[in-house]
């Protein structure tokens, strides 16, 4: 088959050029500029005041985030935040993206060594979430949830968990998947895993769903411990891109002893198409991977199901193709 791709050199350019506006936005972010201009509008020179900035420098940004849309420039020459962009960008939003913008900082800095990680196969450092103390994990895992708790919903729609009953949720965070299974299974009870940083978070967030009772938290690493069994169905949820191949083996196995005999595993990822260029986003997401884990990528469903199989699994299929790392796979325990 012939494909004819048509680009422009505009086009390419602008595409070079990109970074620009995402460079913009990360440093409007680090000077938590949206949610200052939330408080008080501003002129330039009150607000490089407050901030202790460069007049000429702030300036320039301010006028920049207005051309993009981000801020309002009144007449005066008075900055402010629109209210659907500080819902977003404001530190004092429950909705609040900025953790998830300030992860793409440090993503800046790794993907920075892209280059150089391509030219020479060094270790790659171990991702940012693993520096981030106690206050930037609780934000960033909120902002987790505020974006993934929709698709959550309609993840568990897709499952159909039928009757199930016992769900653990390996590396679940603070329980997004965890609340939407058991809002949709009011019979079920779940078991989430995760870091003992995390617990306390889930514990919270899950109190505050009213399913405390039905939920036994557990602290661990799933690299390095046995995870609890007894259940029926379990829920890997953007897990098996940051690993390798030998740990996706390795973690399927764990989660095989963790089900009962006909128990259900749900994996849910990018999954590649052959070609590996499909879905775009997935494969773009590779390259984080290649930057900031030592062996993660993104993997094909071929690849999926012979680690799966090869961990003991059986019945494997793709119940759901994606393009938003919303693709799921299944098998079941023999």
């Amino acid at each position: 088959m012939t494909v004819t791709i048509n680009h422009k050199p505009e086009d390419i350019l602008k595409l070079a050029r990109l970074f620009m506006e995402s460079r913009v936005l990360l440093t409007a972010a680090e000077l938590n500029l949206f949610t200052h201009l939330v408080d008080a509008p501003s002129t330039a020179g009150n607000l490089a005041e407050r901030l202790k900035a460069d007049l000429r420098g702030l300036t320039i940004l301010l006028d920049a985030l207005s051309a993009m849309g981000l801020l309002i420039k009144e007449p005066d020459d008075v900055y402010r935040c629109a209210p659907d962009v500080a819902d977003c960008l404001s530190d004092k939003s429950p909705h609040s993206l900025l953790p998830m913008i300030h992860h793409a900082n440090n993503l800046w800095k790794s993907w920075s060594h892209l280059t150089s990680k391509v030219r020479s196969p060094e270790p790659a450092e171990s991702p940012a979430t693993a520096r981030r103390n106690a206050d930037e994990m609780r934000a960033f895992i909120g902002a987790m949830h505020v974006v993934g708790a929709p698709l959550a919903e309609k993840i568990v729609k897709a499952v159909a968990p039928g009757k199930a009953r016992n769900l653990i949720d390996v590396g679940g965070a603070s329980g997004t998947y965890t609340i939407a299974f058991l809002s949709a299974v009011p019979n079920m009870k779940a078991t989430l895993f995760d870091r003992p940083p995390v617990i306390p978070i889930a514990r919270e967030r899950v109190a505050h769903a009213g399913m405390a009772d039905r939920v036994y938290f557990v602290a661990g690493d799933f690299y390095t411990d046995v995870l609890p069994g007894g259940h029926d169905l379990a829920m890997l949820s953007a897990i098996i891109h940051q690993n390798s191949p030998a740990q996706n083996v390795e973690l399927f196995g764990k989660v095989l002893s963790a089900l009962v005999s006909g128990g259900r595993i749900i994996v849910r990822d990018h999954v590649m198409a052959p070609n590996r260029i499909n879905p775009r986003e997935g494969a773009i997401f590779a390259v984080n991977m290649l930057v900031n884990t030592p062996g993660g990528s993104t993997y094909t469903f071929d690849e999926i199901r012979t680690w799966l199989e090869e961990a003991g699994f059986a019945n494997v299929r793709l119940l759901q193709n994606g393009y938003h790392m919303d693709a799921l796979v299944e098998a079941f325990k023999p």
